[in-house]
């Protein structure tokens, strides 16, 4: 195996995570968390 293989498996490792986090990210089951999170700096104390 020469070092060109080894880039592209890393390459194609990293575009893998890439897409696994955008998939959780936008996931539906996931909105109502990221919703709540994103109104705590408008909360009042």
């Amino acid at each position: 195996m020469d070092i060109t293989t080894l880039r592209i498996l890393a390459t194609l490792a990293s575009f893998a995570t890439f897409l696994g986090i955008a998939w959780w990210a936008y996931a539906r089951h996931n909105r109502d968390r990221f919703d709540e999170a994103a109104r705590i700096p408008f909360e009042q104390d």
